[in-house]
């Protein structure tokens, strides 16, 4: 066995990004959802209900299909499947704005998502207040708040004005910068993932990576449900990796939710 303090025993072999085996009893009523195991108690500084990120260095999020928004093209509250290597569910995570927001402000709105554990306590609230989506207005630019748990701020995602290149920074609750992420100049491509390299605060170093995965062209074409990749350092500060999965769900509204006319953003611009 090997590991690090605080960060989860792993039986030799198993590869990273995995906790321990798949349980073999569920508790009933999910549905047929394997959720991950509850981890042990957490460090004194971990927030509760963050305990399950001591535990990994990679994490899957699937957004569902609705039917609903692909019949009438009206568009509804997203959901996410927040999960391990392993297939276990992390957590769900699940926008709540009204209709006339969503369909109004389409993927600029301003959205407040709740993270929920396996016993549907709320541990991570998203809030993204509404701003220009261009940078063209430097002097308002987007920003999500990450608190954990709700109505405690722990994190902050800022865009960064640049011409070309969607840049962000990862800000702890003292709004002191963290970490750098940077994505392509064309954030489009046919068949390949789309990769955001997250890299220490001077540029120079790779932290982890938010990856935008291909799905398929059915799938590209006709939905706007895509699937993301978390890559980070076991060992970062789960308060951080709770920040990287903001700017995740942040992203993907920026650039990969389709608007009325069913386009995606190519750029910054």
């Amino acid at each position: 066995y090997t590991g690090s303090p605080g960060a989860g025993v792993y039986p030799v072999g198993m590869p990273p990004g995995l906790a321990v085996p798949p349980m073999q009893n569920q508790p009933p009523g999910n549905g047929g959802v394997i959720w991950m195991p509850a981890p042990p108690p957490p460090p004194l500084y971990c927030p509760p209900g963050l305990e399950y990120l001591t535990q990994i260095d990679q994490i899957l999020i699937h957004q569902q299909i609705e039917l609903l928004e692909i019949i009438t093209g009206f568009e509804t509250n997203n959901k996410y499947e927040i999960k391990n290597t392993l297939g276990q569910r992390v957590y769900f995570a699940a926008e709540d704005t009204d209709f006339c927001t969503r369909n109004c402000c389409g993927p600029s709105r301003p959205f407040n998502i709740h993270i929920l554990d396996n016993l549907g306590h709320e541990v991570i609230n998203l809030q993204r207040p509404l701003r220009c989506s261009s940078c063209c207005f430097p002097c308002c630019l987007q920003e999500l708040e990450v608190q954990a748990p709700p109505g405690t701020p722990v994190g902050y995602v800022v865009q960064n004005w640049h011409p070309c290149l969607p840049k962000f920074t990862i800000q702890d609750e003292k709004r002191t910068d963290i970490l750098k992420i940077i994505g392509p100049c064309v954030v489009c491509s046919c068949c390949e993932d789309i990769n955001f390299e997250v890299k220490s605060i001077d540029e120079t170093l790779p932290v982890g990576r938010i990856s935008k995965q291909w799905t398929g062209f059915v799938k590209e074409a006709f939905t706007d449900a895509d699937n993301f990749g978390i890559t980070f350092p076991i060992d970062l500060d789960v308060k951080m990796k709770a920040v990287m999965i903001g700017a995740c769900f942040l992203i993907d509204f920026m650039f990969f939710e389709h608007g009325a006319d069913s386009k995606q953003r190519a750029g910054v611009w």
